[in-house]
């Protein structure tokens, strides 16, 4: 029982891993003893993030474009010429778009789909053999997809396509769990609400804004890097073992408290 949240030696994908909930997810799984790979779609966001966790576990920054499926594929590839086994695969990376409805265009819909649903389906099929490989029944692999309250709840952010693409994680990863529960792969997708990103740096800015926020919440907070990472791991170590199928809530009770 005391290795119950042990994920060391564990290999790792996290995309969109160099900035946000990425950022928070790759420094905590590398801190925990994994061998972290990470995505971005800039080179400097890769380098930077390296040589901010330089010296705290093993990992390595690879710039991707998963806005197309040649892109997805070129990244896996560009994996399995170092690894033959994928234990978690943390499908991260993230495209938002916010405009009034009137304005709002249609390239917005094909881009944040591309990324937010396609992309992660094409990566687990790309790397299917890898996360079998690592599979057992007492051990499965781990796919997490990184979803969104404004996929299960309607917030007020003029996002239509990034709401609706993350109400299509949601159900996407309940479609793959039961499909690779077979081969030993469990699937969750976690649900997160507010935390200190770029994404909510304007609401963070205005005192107002923020006041108005989190009185919404029914812990009173954002999250943390610990709320993010702690779910991830449990998710992704023994403890999580018999979780798939899940759309897990980190949002302080925004959900879960209605």
């Amino acid at each position: 029982m005391t290795n119950l949240f042990d994920i060391s030696g564990k290999v790792a994908i996290v995309t969109g891993g160099a900035n946000g909930l990425g950022r928070m997810i790759t420094e905590g799984l590398v801190t925990a003893g994994a061998r972290v790979y990470f995505t971005s779609r800039k080179e400097a966001d890769c380098r930077a993030t390296e040589a901010e966790l330089a010296g705290s576990g093993d990992f390595r920054g690879i710039a991707a474009d998963l806005s197309t499926p040649e892109g997805v594929v070129a990244f896996a590839r560009t994996y399995l010429e170092s690894e033959d086994k994928l234990d978690i695969l943390i499908n991260n990376a993230g495209r938002t778009w916010g405009a009034p409805i009137e304005s709002f265009p249609d390239k917005a819909w094909t881009q944040v789909m591309a990324v937010n649903v396609q992309a992660p389906f094409t990566l687990v099929r790309e790397l299917l053999p890898a996360l079998r490989k690592a599979a057992s029944a007492e051990n499965p692999a781990r796919v997490i997809n990184i979803g969104s309250i404004a996929g299960a709840a309607a917030e007020k952010l003029s996002a239509y396509s990034y709401a609706s693409s993350k109400a299509a994680i949601h159900h996407l990863s309940k479609v793959l769990a039961a499909d690779l529960a077979a081969d030993n792969i469990t699937v969750n997708a976690l649900v997160p609400g507010y935390f200190p990103t770029s994404m909510t740096s304007h609401i963070r800015a205005e005192d107002e804004k923020l006041t108005g926020l989190l009185e919404r919440v029914p812990l009173g907070r954002m999250g943390t890097a610990a709320d993010m990472v702690g779910t991830c791991i449990f998710l992704s170590s023994r403890a999580g073992a018999y979780v798939t199928g899940v759309n897990l809530s980190v949002d302080g009770g925004m959900l879960g408290c209605r």
